[in-house]
């Protein structure tokens, strides 16, 4: 039997990317929680896993050829997955382009813009009214982007897939966007298939009760310079 795959985890979005992956795939997981809000991300052995002191990452001991492997960058981890399994990661040359293009849109468009709303609706100490409106606005411009494609589809890129994966936690806190979900009926129609999912529920319930609130981490000095300040410099 090989050993469970170590996830160094917490839960947000790009968290629950790997969550639900490995849920749908049904993998055996060790959860190592890596708490962004207490600076465990900055902790050498954790750079030596995630040089970029971002979570997830993943250490596979039954990796290729049998040998460990290390692997940060959640899309990375996806395809790594669905090449590990054979699932939810087609072979076919077409078939996987229309994958890795939706989940390159996830992690270059979706997921950074998003970011980017949340951080200024949500943490930041400085009210800029051209941020919130700038980074709301484009986060509507995807969703309308996700609500055509899927106007005469189920899934985003044939059968649902690692894309739909990668999507799926950036949605999920939509009003946190200043978005209403039901603006984009389509999308809402492919949220509300995912959220039905078992393996989903169960990805996403990873770790909830260590979620800490917005308004905990905006009035909190020594958290708020963790996330957004220069703590990696002064360490």
């Amino acid at each position: 039997m090989s050993a469970p795959i170590d996830l160094f985890y917490w839960p947000t979005p790009n968290g629950w990317k790997i969550t639900i992956m490995l849920e749908e795939c049904g993998l055996d997981y060790n959860v190592q929680y890596v708490d962004i809000g207490a600076g465990e991300q900055f902790d050498p052995e954790f750079l030596t896993i995630a040089p970029n002191n971002r979570m997830p990452a993943i250490v596979d001991t039954n990796g290729p050829g049998g040998l460990p492997i290390s692997i940060f960058e959640s899309g990375a981890i996806l395809q790594y997955l669905g090449r590990k399994t054979g699932r939810f990661y087609p072979q076919e040359p077409r078939q996987q382009v229309e994958v890795e293009q939706w989940l390159f849109w996830q992690m270059c468009g979706l997921g950074p813009m998003a970011g980017q709303a949340h951080h200024f609706r949500h943490y930041a100490r400085e009210d800029s009214a051209y941020a919130i409106e700038r980074y709301s606005k484009e986060c509507g411009r995807l969703y309308g982007v996700m609500n055509r494609r899927l106007a005469d589809r189920d899934f985003l890129a044939g059968d649902y897939s690692i894309a739909d994966m990668a999507c799926f936690g950036w949605i999920k806190p939509y009003r946190r966007q200043g978005l209403e979900i039901e603006d984009f009926p389509n999308l809402q129609r492919w949220f509300e298939a995912l959220k039905a999912r078992p393996a989903v529920q169960r990805g996403i319930a990873v770790g909830e009760e260590r979620r800490k609130r917005p308004e905990d981490m905006k009035d909190n000095d020594k958290m708020h310079e963790i996330l957004f300040g220069k703590y990696q410099e002064a360490r």
